[in-house]
């Protein structure tokens, strides 16, 4: 039961993924004015993730995808995985919102496969951005979850409203009630309590989503992987060439350190890779090549 259903949903992270990388290496080679213009077009170095369970038997893997020290993204990482096994204690209490699923503990069996993508951009003026999508499987309960949030360390309020309005369009089909459902969700979700305050502009964001009705909750996921590239590919391609201070890197530098305390510390997706053994480099693929505390 519910072989096709993974499939179909494994075969569309992969999908998303390919999609992104393209319009990413795209960008990078029309990157032609403007800061970092003349440095080489970034390329993706793809490395395949393997896991396995603890009696050394397959449990699955993925592909992970960094470009580093491009023209417009100075560091950017799209992973695809799906993987299985069972859960240990420890796992299970990381997945949190399914904490104490019903017959886990006789039977811990579980299928997870996701795409995975964190971007850190050249120009302090261009936002930084993740994005996650995922499906969930056991044979007790299955659900997605995922959504994508921009992080900008110099906020542009039209690039917030864009981001916003391209989320909403693509998430309004589903239901008129869904989007300011789903935004303050990422509102809450990605605040960061010992500051006190947001880590970007939000976003979008589910968890444990499931409606009982699966083609329904599928195509919702789908929806919001189809409106990350429109809703953040115009704001790079408008900030990409925007002339910037020392000052400028420096903020840049120090609201990274916002994103790496919150993934080290509150991130579910991080703490449920490493506890299940999934490879730490692709886990921690999110974190920036360089960021200040001051």
């Amino acid at each position: 039961m519910f072989e096709t259903e993974k499939s179909t949903a494994s075969t569309w992270f992969r999908q998303l993924r390919d999609e992104i990388v393209a319009a990413f290496e795209a960008l990078e080679d029309s990157h032609q004015v403007g800061p970092f213009s003349d440095a080489p077009a970034g390329r993706f170095e793809v490395k395949e993730t393997r896991r396995q369970s603890e009696d050394g038997s397959d449990a699955g893997g993925g592909l992970m995808s960094v470009m580093r020290g491009g023209r417009v993204f100075e560091k950017v990482g799209v992973n695809v995985s799906t993987v299985y096994g069972t859960l240990g204690e420890r796992a299970q209490q990381a997945m949190a919102a399914r904490k104490g699923i019903p017959g886990m503990t006789d039977d811990p069996r579980f299928w997870a496969s996701g795409i995975s993508l964190v971007a850190h951009m050249q120009n302090p003026h261009a936002p930084a951005v993740h994005m996650n999508t995922r499906m969930f499987w056991t044979p007790h309960a299955w659900w997605f979850g995922g959504g994508s949030d921009l992080n900008p360390c110099i906020e542009y309020a039209e690039d917030t409203a864009h981001f916003h309005a391209t989320q909403k369009a693509h998430l309004d089909p589903h239901g008129p009630g869904l989007y300011p459902r789903l935004k303050e969700w990422a509102d809450e979700y990605f605040y960061i309590p010992h500051r006190k305050r947001a880590r970007g502009v939000g976003g979008i964001f589910m968890d444990d989503y499931c409606t009982g009705d699966w083609q329904a909750d599928f195509a919702l996921t789908q929806d919001i992987g189809r409106a990350f590239l429109p809703a953040f590919l115009p704001l790079v391609k408008k900030r990409r060439t925007q002339p910037f201070t020392e000052a400028n890197k420096n903020t840049q530098l120090v609201h990274r350190g916002l994103y790496a305390e919150y993934n080290l510390v509150y991130d579910r997706g991080t703490k449920f890779g490493l506890e299940t053994g999934h490879d730490p480099d692709a886990v921690l693929m999110s974190l920036p090549p360089l960021a200040k505390w001051v």
